[in-house]
This record gives structure tokens, C-alpha cells and sequence, in this order.
């Protein structure tokens, strides 16, 4: 372990990120009584460039008139290249209610971006009094984004997540897809004459995973655009877990449920989890530092692993 430990990251569940356009009021109320853990509602590139007022109005009463009960609520603004981020952040900053617990910033490129969003927001509370700090999440979608990727999740202490938006990241890069998310047709290796497909997304989700977990932050998956593929996003969000993101975004109420399920440790897994504690408990008792669990070697990393499955749970209310 390094002298400078990794920060915790926030303690919430974030297994869900549920989305929904800004532009229309009617579904705020189902999203709120969904089973998502974060709702974010969307004043970009759900809504079009006519709409974008009365989808920042919308939003700022649905703060202050819907019942979000424990969910994170989250508010997508417009990119910085826009000439709407500016006005977004300062109604809602001045209107909407303390319910607000955080911004999404979207095409974040560099800290840089990061640092002009929390000038604002800062200025914003001081003016107005607001004593709970509004929290980020930044979304990475561009080469930029992933080339400085650690520089952005280390640009403000407001940071809570930072997500992979895989449809202009895949633009950014010049990816020959039209896909959002999973398994890419053409992106496999041969062997024997047969296909075997890869994970093309693999290498920026891992670099978003380091950079979160270095600097206490939530890593989470984006989008899965095929919202009639049930088992291609349980697929690609049992990836994303297995290599350490915590949730996954919801573009249609039914991938709610989906991304609970990958995310929510298994009572399977629970079960291993207290078993492998009670093993290294016993080890500890005998003067050692490792013991044999179902014949594999466990010590003392497999605490810490055991442990972040059980506190997932807690977090929860699964345990």
C-alpha cells in the first residue's frame, strides 16, 4: 500500500443512473418512484436546442415539487462549448430546491472544464447562501477526456463519479461504429478459422476505473443503446463490474432492474464473502496471515475484497 492511501469513495448506491429528457415533465414522477438509485435528468442531448429553456423550467420544479425520496438527483447540463451551460447552472444554482444534490458535465476534456463549472457553482452558493455543496459527476466522451483522464477526476473536490459516455467517445476517437456500447461486429481476432470478439471499451473503462479509485471517486458505465437487448447489457455491465464500476446507465425504465441485478451482490456472493472473513478470522487466531478457502489461497487482500462485496450490500439494504 502507498504511503498516500486512495481515498474511500462517496458512500451511496450508485448500481443505476436512470435518464430522462428535461423536455418532458409527464415521466418525472415514474422516474422518482423507479428503483434507481441516481436519477438524472437531462437538459443536453435529449433535448433539442428549441426546448432548452422549458426543459431547464421543468427541471427546476420537478426539484422542488417531486418527492425523489433516497435517490441522488442529478441534473445533466449542456456541454461547455454551448451557449447554454452558463445559464443552466446559474437557474438552477438560484432556483431549484436544496433537494439538488448534483451536476452532470458533460465532454469533459480537461480539468480545466472541471475548474470553470465549480467557479461558477461556488460563486453561485455564495450569492445565494446555499449551504449544502452541489456535487459533480463528469462524463468522459472524447479523446481528450480519456487522455486526461486523471488530471480531470483530481480537478475538484465537488467530484463524486465520472462516467463513459461511449457514443461520442467513439465519434472523438473515429471508432467505424454506429453502436452504443457493447460487442462492435467487426472488432474480434480469429483463431482456427473461428471469430472471437473482444471488448472494445475495455481499456477506457479500466483507465476511468484507476482514475476514479485513485482520487475517491465512483466509476460508472454509460449508455447501452439496444434497450431490446436484455442479455447484451447484462453482458456488457457484468464486464464493467467484474473490472470494478459500480453502476451503469439506464436510457429506458426496464434496463433499471437489469443494472440492479448486475450490480447488487449475489447472495452467493455474500455468503463466500462472510465465510472467507470467518476463514482468515481463524487463521488470525492460529498466527497466520493466509489460509486455504475451497482449496485457493486467501489472505489478507481477500479481507478487502470480501469487505467491498459486504459493504456494497449494506449500502444497499441487502445485507
Amino acid at each position: 500500500m502507498s504511503f498516500r492511501p486512495q481515498p474511500a469513495p462517496p458512500d451511496r448506491p450508485n448500481r443505476c443512473q436512470l435518464f430522462g429528457p428535461g423536455s418532458r415533465p409527464a415521466i418525472f414522477a415514474k422516474m422518482a418512484a423507479s428503483a434507481a438509485d441516481v436519477v438524472n435528468l437531462d437538459l443536453e442531448d435529449s433535448v433539442a436546442p428549441d426546448d432548452k429553456p422549458a426543459a431547464r423550467a421543468n427541471v427546476i420544479a420537478a426539484t422542488r415539487e417531486i418527492d425523489w425520496g433516497r435517490m441522488c438527483l442529478s441534473v445533466r447540463i449542456n456541454g461547455l462549448d454551448t451557449p447554454w451551460w452558463y445559464r443552466d447552472v446559474v437557474d438552477l444554482l438560484e432556483q431549484a430546491g436544496d433537494r439538488l444534490d448534483q451536476i452532470m458535465i458533460p465532454k469533459v476534456g480537461c480539468a480545466a472544464d472541471v475548474y470553470a463549472v465549480d467557479a461558477l457553482v461556488t460563486a453561485v452558493e455564495r450569492a445565494t447562501g446555499r449551504t449544502r455543496p452541489i456535487g459533480f459527476e463528469v462524463i468522459i466522451e472524447s479523446a481528450a477526456g480519456i487522455a486526461h483522464v486523471e488530471e480531470i477526476a483530481a480537478a475538484s473536490p465537488r467530484l463524486r463519479a465520472m462516467s463513459l459516455g461511449a457514443a461520442d467517445f467513439a465519434a472523438s476517437m473515429g471508432m467505424q461504429t454506429t453502436g452504443i456500447g457493447g460487442t462492435q461486429e467487426n472488432y474480434y481476432m480469429l483463431h482456427d478459422g473461428a471469430k472471437h470478439w473482444a471488448d472494445p471499451w475495455h481499456w477506457a473503462q479500466a483507465a476511468i476505473v484507476a482514475a476514479c479509485r485513485t482520487h475517491g471517486l465512483l466509476p460508472v458505465d454509460g449508455p447501452y443503446g439496444d434497450f431490446s437487448d436484455d442479455e447484451g447489457f447484462r453482458a456488457q455491465a457484468r464486464r464493467s463490474a467484474t473490472l470494478g464500476m459500480v453502476g451503469k446507465w439506464a436510457i429506458h425504465p426496464k434496463q433499471v432492474a437489469l443494472a440492479n441485478e448486475v450490480f447488487s451482490p449475489s447472495a452467493a456472493q455474500l455468503s463466500e464473502a462472510r465465510e472467507i472473513l470467518a476463514a482468515m478470522e481463524a487463521a488470525k487466531a492460529r498466527g497466520e496471515g493466509a489460509t486455504v478457502y475451497k482449496g485457493r489461497l486467501v489472505d489478507i487482500a481477500s479481507i478487502r475484497q470480501a469487505e467491498v462485496i459486504l459493504r456494497q450490500a449494506e449500502m444497499i439494504g441487502a445485507a
